[in-house]
């Protein structure tokens, strides 16, 4: 259960302000449909997470415990750092194909923008900290949908009244200190001992 609750808290902070629920700002503009949008989304996650979380799991199968805990503690320092920088939606990323119709043109974007994303990379983290893949992919999945439904719904009434700098700090002060701890477990074992 904590890997659920630790990836949906997670990627629900670190979506916050991210290219993908702009993206999600811009579909719901254009198309002013919401249930399609947010299944499209919905899809989308749960697809790209699915891949992520099975990349997680793989890496834990490759690397030794010892490599592994270095590799995801790195991980998570660097995260902290990326959460704070802010994203931006390329104007190109936006453009769309409205023949695919609003959930399948949803889909293929939604999908695209979030490859190499924060939450796609806390994705394949989590998983290989963790080892529950589905309850990882469940988390992060239900993350994204937190963030992301609302703006589809709510619009840019929403965006504009959170503090997503804030967000983005609390976000990048989570995954600092979950990179700490798990660098830091051989010493905390040590301590105990």
């Amino acid at each position: 259960m904590e890997a659920f609750l630790v990836s949906t808290g997670i990627v629900a902070l670190a979506e916050i302000g991210d290219k993908t629920q702009l993206l999600s700002l811009v579909l719901a503009a254009r198309f002013r449909k919401p249930w399609p949008i947010v299944l499209g989304i919905f899809v989308a996650t749960l697809v790209n997470h699915a891949l992520a979380g099975a990349v997680g799991a793989w890496v834990t199968t490759v690397l030794g415990p010892d490599v592994l805990r270095w590799v995801l503690g790195l991980s998570f320092l660097a995260m902290a750092g990326w959460m704070l920088i802010p994203d931006k939606l390329d104007e190109d990323e936006a453009g769309t194909t409205p023949r695919l119709g609003i959930f399948g043109t949803t889909v293929i974007a939604f999908f695209l923008a979030e490859m190499g994303d924060k939450t796609q990379v806390a994705t394949v983290m989590l998983a290989a900290q963790y080892h529950a893949w589905a309850w990882v992919v469940a988390g992060t999945t239900l993350g994204m949908m937190l963030a992301n439904a609302p703006v589809v719904w709510l619009g840019e009434r929403v965006t504009r009244r959170m503090p997503v700098q804030w967000v983005h700090r609390i976000a990048a002060a989570v995954f600092l200190m979950i990179g700490v701890l798990v660098l830091a477990a051989p010493l905390m074992a040590l301590a105990k001992a």
